[in-house]
This record gives structure tokens, sequence and C-alpha cells, in this order.
């Protein structure tokens, strides 16, 4: 029977990896659970409308989806299935909560079995016949590196290659460029001053830059020189509209899909040392305590003297004699000091160990570990973060009428740090609210107590979880983890759009040129578009690690490693691997030594008649018995 439209509610539905779905929308509190033969054609995220069923008294609000408002996304990534003779394929994806495979009608001979593609869909009006789609893009044969790492940034909906014609203009623009940074005469010159950078020993691209100068005793010039991309890259040409689309480059284990052509981001705005290159700068009279005294904002060119690594960098902070030394400890120690008031205002120290993968020349991981990071990256960071502040402050502070993209990061709400802080207290560590919020101060004091504790990357990763994400904005709402009333992002042009947009606008402010009306409607449109893309990059970023991570522990089968429980369910207890953080499940119902129940209240699991328990947080002994990389799970087993 048709149903009337003002019985009918409006959501977008979340579906479970199972089937069944849940629609959140805004006329009641709780979401409507939709069984999997309910669900009709909807697929995760789309907006529908949908019928509530009776309410029935102790069960949950219940409907069915009579109809798709919008689709979230008509393209997917898939293995074809595919029998000898048929002249027909299916598509199952990777993305499993999509549940029914996607028909393809084709003839095409290069479509082979197992072969990863790029499928669109176009029709599904019956939830009794499969999706009819369409091949758009053979990606190559399924579990080799390659085709598995492309499969993961294009479900995304990113781009790898860039068009011909992008390609095109980026090699203008060098042949251009070797004039250019010959001399400018209308930028301060910084080629005779002490500059260097300091990077990943695997980093291609050097966005930022660091210049020092000693006034006296108490008294320096640092200077902190940003690669000027914004010269090179301009308002509405094909590179400025690629780049906005894309947003960022990506971090995947094995490689970087960058947001600029390599010939802009490694070679033309790479500050790469004994070359003339053109910089966007901020450069600070500073003291030896870290006050900042004065303030100068400006295009600049620079030559730096010398690249070195992080750790480089820290054998020289430790005491090794080595280019530079007595200057890199000076800037040390002041930046220690910004470091220390920052932290004493309340910035929360969020930094732990990293996780490292190894691979082979097939892409293949042989080894997996974490590594603790040292101070040469705190004094990096240190400057940028400064930089950030006093571009964001300048651009965007009280009585400037300029146009900022902020890096907002708002105050957690109350359900989630009470959610945070029950599971605090069963590992032993007590907050309490004061009122309904808490201050980054109280949470950085439970931060630094972690410091070097099995537990310490669990419970940051349960704090970060806890608080909202940060985002994009053209109003400023302040940065809760970093204690700042004004924060944006400046340092990072070549990885990210936001950066080259408040380039423009320093520029602009510099300039004094008021931003218009359509600037607003631009910079506020990107900034919502960039927190979007953002969510689906570090999705991608995740991906690839877990599933190197899979691959890793599947290659280790049957040996036993050391773990810490991450989190415990009615169906199971999920264990972190301490290190190479690979997170994998203990199934209860493998569990044949005793009669486990759930212990809700406590995250714990108890033995009936061991009474022997396992509870959040605690260190165990695992063996590695299995997993699944399509899904990217690992199978534990208690030693």
């Amino acid at each position: 029977m048709k149903k009337n439209k003002k019985n009918l509610l409006e959501g977008t539905i979340s579906v479970t990896s199972m089937g069944a779905g849940y629609v959140s929308v805004d006329e009641i509190d709780e979401d409507i659970y939709i069984p999997p033969q309910f669900l009709n054609t909807a697929f995760n995220k789309d907006i529908v409308e949908v019928a509530m069923f009776p309410k029935v008294e102790g069960e949950k609000v219940s409907g069915e989806v009579m109809g798709i408002i919008s689709r979230n996304k008509i393209k997917f990534v898939g293995t074809v299935k595919k029998e000898k003779n048929d002249s027909f394929v299916f598509i199952t994806t990777d993305d499993h909560k999509i549940h029914v495979p996607i028909f393809i009608p084709t003839t095409d001979d290069n479509i082979k079995n197992n072969m990863k593609v790029l499928v669109e869909i176009i029709k599904w009006d019956n939830p009794r016949k499969n999706p009819i789609g369409k091949i758009i893009r053979i990606i190559g044969k399924k579990g080799d590196n390659d085709t598995e790492m492309e499969s993961i940034v294009i479900e995304k909906g990113f781009e790898i290659e860039f068009p011909e014609g992008i390609e095109k203009e980026a090699i203008k623009i060098k042949e251009k460029s070797k004039s250019i940074c010959k001399d400018d005469k209308n930028r301060r010159d910084f080629r005779d001053v002490l500059t260097f950078t300091i990077d990943p020993v695997d980093a291609k691209d050097f966005d930022d830059a660091i210049s020092f100068k000693r006034i006296s005793d108490d008294l320096f010039e640092i200077g902190v020189h940003i690669a000027d991309v914004s010269y090179w890259v301009r308002e509405k040409s094909s590179i400025d509209k690629e780049a906005k689309k894309r947003g960022f480059s990506i971090y995947l284990v094995d490689r970087t899909i960058p947001m600029l052509p390599e010939i802009l981001s490694n070679d033309v705005c790479s500050l790469n040392p004994n070359e003339d290159k053109l910089t966007f700068s901020a450069v600070f009279t500073i003291s030896k305590g870290g006050e900042v005294k004065n303030t100068w904002f400006g295009r600049t060119i620079i030559n730096s003297d010398k690249r070195f690594t992080y750790e480089e960098a820290q054998e020289i902070i430790d005491g090794k004699n080595g280019p530079y030394a007595e200057e890199i400890r000076e800037i040390m120690a002041i930046t220690r000091n910004i470091r220390k008031k920052r932290v004493e205002a309340g910035s929360l120290e969020f930094s732990y160990d990293e996780v490292q993968v190894e691979i082979d020349k097939k892409g293949k991981p042989i080894n997996i570990y974490t590594k603790k990071g040292i101070e040469s990256q705190k004094l990096i960071e240190e400057l940028m973060v400064l930089a950030n502040r006093e571009v964001a402050l300048y651009i965007g502070g009280k009585k400037s009428k300029g146009l900022c993209i902020y890096r907002i990061h708002e105050n957690p709400d109350k359900d989630s740090l009470d959610n945070l802080f029950s599971f605090l207290k069963k590992l032993g560590y007590n907050i309490r609210l004061s009122g309904n919020a808490v201050s980054s101060k109280e949470l950085n004091e439970l931060l630094l107590d972690l410091k070097d504790k099995d537990e310490e990357f669990l419970v940051k990763t349960l704090v970060i979880r806890s608080l909202p994400k940060a985002i994009y904005s053209i109003k400023n709402k302040g940065h809760f983890a970093m204690a700042l009333p004004h924060y944006a992002h400046f340092t990072s042009p070549i990885r990210r759009y936001a950066d080259l947009l408040n380039h423009r606008s320093l520029q602009a402010k510099l300039d004094n040129i008021p931003p218009s009306s359509e600037d607003r409607d631009l910079y506020k449109e990107v900034a919502g578009k960039l927190s979007q893309i953002e969510v689906d990059l570090e999705s991608a970023e995740r991906t690839s690690l877990s599933l190197k991570q899979t691959e890793y522990m599947l290659g280790k089968i049957g040996e036993t490693r050391s773990g810490i429980i991450s989190g415990v369910t009615q169906w199971g207890i999920y264990v972190q691997d301490i290190k190479s953080k690979s997170e994998g499940m203990i199934r209860l119902r493998s569990m044949k030594d005793d009669f486990y129940t759930f212990d809700k209240e406590n995250f714990a699991i108890i033995g009936s008649r061991t009474k022997k328990k396992y509870s959040l947080g605690q260190r165990v002994k695992i063996k590695i018995i299995g997993g699944d990389i399509e899904r990217r799970t690992i199978d534990y087993s208690f030693v």
C-alpha cells in the first residue's frame, strides 16, 4: 500500500555489515531500526524516506525504507566474480556495508575473474533483483599491492593521476621558475641568513625552512619560511581547481598521492637545499625564554644552507658536533620554553609512538614497529604552531576584517566525556567533571601521567575519539586541544589547500584589500568541503595501515606476542599487539576453558567457574591464529 507522504520521515541511513540499517531523523531521539528485509534499495549513508512500524512495548523503534531521496555514492570498487562461459559478471564491493553484488551485463573479454574494478550503478529500483552497473575502470589484479593501494584511494573518491593538461601547466611553471627565482627585488632577501630544513628521512617535498640570527645574548630572529605556493598556483588556474578538488595530499603506507603535480611539490615549490626559493614568511623577534617581541609577515626569498633529517638534528641536540650545532641547540632551548608555556596553558600533549611499516619491493610488509617521537620533531612542531597561531591572529583578530580559514576544535560534550571517564575509571584513572565541562589542563594531567605506560597508546586513542574532530571554518571558535583562541593552517601549502587559501588571505591583508562577499562565500564553501574530504582521506590512510598490519600478522600465525586489551564486548575481547599496534579479536566462543560472561558495567569478561577476569587495559599474552585480509581482521587466542 502506498503511504501518504505525511506519514514518512526523512533521514540518513547507516547500514551495518550484517545488512541491517539505522535511520537518524530529526523528529524522534531514537534511531529507527530497519531490518535487512526492509532496506529495499537503500545503501549506506543514503538519504531515505522511512515509514515507522507501530511501536511495540519494550522493543526498539523500527520501520521500512519507502524511497531513496538521494544516493550518497554510486561508484564502488569491487572484485569481479565471473564463471568461464558467462557473458555477464557480478561485482562484490570492497565496502562490506553494500549488502548485494552488482550485476554487470558485459561481453568484454578484458574483464577477468578476480580483477579489481571501479563500477558505477546505473539502475536499482527492485530490491528483489541485483543493482545493475557498468565498469568504468579496471584497476588490476586482486591481491597485487599496487592494485590494493589504488583501490583504497579510488574507493574513497580520490583521483591518483593528474589530467594531462595539469601536468603540461606544471611544466610551464617549471620553465618560468628558472628566471624568476634568480632575483626578486620585491621580496625580503634571506639568502645570506642561516637557513635550513628539518624533515623526515624519506621526505621528498619540503614545505618549511627555519632561519636563525642572533641579535643579542637574549634576543634572536627566527624566521619560519613556507613555500610560496600561492605565487606559482594562481587563483582559478587549472592547477588551482585541481588542488581545490583534491584538498590534501594523501599519505598511504607505501606512497603519497600529492595534491600538486610532483614537478611543483618536489621541485619548484619544495625548499630544496642550495637553491633560491620563493617563500612566504613569518619572522619573529623572540627572547631566550620564548617570548615573542615582534612579528613580521611577508614574501621572501631564501636559499637553504642544509637539509637535516630529524635524526641528524637530534644527534646535534644530544651533544654531537655538526654543522650549525650551536644554532640548533639555541633554537631547541627557545622552543622548549615556548612549548612549556603552551602546555601550562592547557595544550594537550598528544604525541605518542608512530606506527612504522617496512615493506619489500613487492609491497609486502616485513616489519611493523612503533617509533618514539624525538625532540627535533617538537622543535619544528613548535615553530609551526607559533606561525599558524600568529597568522590566524593577524588575519582574523578582533580588530581585523580579514578572511581566514580557521582550524577549529570545539570543546567536548558532556556525554562523550562521561563515556570516556567511565572507561578511564576502570583503568584506575579518576577525572571528574567540574559542572558540564573539563578543561584541557585536566586532560593534560592525564596524558602526562600516561607517559611510557603500556596503556599509553590505548588511552590516548580513547581520548582522541571522545573529542570532537577538528574542522575548517571561516567562523573562529578557538582550538580546545591547542588551548588557543586563534589557530589556522598556514605552514603546509604543498599538501593542504586550506594553507594555500590562507596565504592568499594574508597577502590581501598585507595589501589592505578587504575580502568581497564572493570571497567569503568561496572560503565558507571550501572550508566545509575540506572538512568532509579530510574524513575520507584519513579513512584511506587508516585502511592502508590496517591492510598491511593484517598481512603482516597473518604471516606470523602461531607466534606468541604481548598485547593490551583494547575493548570488551559480549561476543569477544579486542586485543592490541603492543609492538605493531595491530588490533585483533579473541572470540568468546573460542574460549573453551570456562563459560565466560560479559560484565558490561566493568568492561570485563569473567569466567563462571574459575572467576578468571579479562578487563580493559590488561596486559596479556596472545597467539596469532588467523584472520581475513579482505575484511582486515585478525584472530588471536590467549596463551
